[in-house]
Formats: structure tokens, sequence, C-alpha cells
């Protein structure tokens, strides 16, 4: 049975709608990221790009405004709904862990 196309998302998927929370450009969108994430996760333009166009024609995020070749998006409300499942989901894996880890030397 095939996987469900944003059924779970990748780490850059998950933080890139959750920087649509608020409009913004491609550039600002790998600022923010790599400030949320203290590095942690990169993203780089052909990904970050790539995704932008999957998540458009999937209508989880919207193109706000284009100015030249400088574009803008924000999250819909589809995209909140996927972005709130997978945190959702996160959390069950880590209610999952601590219970079946609760009691073991740590």
């Amino acid at each position: 049975m095939p996987r469900e196309k944003f059924g779970t998302l990748t780490e850059q998927m998950f933080y890139i709608l959750l920087c649509l929370l608020e409009e913004r450009c491609g550039v600002d969108i790998m600022a923010l990221l790599d400030e949320m994430t203290g590095g942690r996760v990169k993203v780089g333009p052909g990904t970050l790009y790539n995704l932008l166009e999957e998540f458009t024609r999937a209508e989880m995020i919207r193109e706000t405004r284009s100015v030249g070749r400088k574009r803008s998006y924000i999250i819909t409300d589809h995209g909140r709904e996927i972005l709130t499942r997978e945190q959702e989901r996160l959390t069950r894996m880590m209610s999952d862990y601590d219970r079946f880890t609760k009691g073991e030397d740590k």
C-alpha cells in the first residue's frame, strides 16, 4: 500500500510549515528555520523551493505576493491541519517513549 503524501512530514517539511504561520519569503524561511533549530536542521535553496512548490500544489500554503523573483507564502487551513496532525503524532511518539522507558536508569 503506497504511503499517503504528507502522511508524515520530514523535519524540513515540519519546520517550513511552522515558519509559514506568518507570511515569509524563501530567504526569511531559511533564516528562521536556522534560528529555530539552532542550525540543527538545514534546508538548501533547491530543497526549499521544491517543497514550497509541492506545498502550493497540495494547497498547504499559498503565495501571498510576488515581486520580481521574490515570492512570499503563508500556510493555509489545510496546511495547519497537516502541521497539527504531525505535532500530535510526534507528541504520541514521545508519550510512548516516556511510558516504555519509565523506570529505566537514565
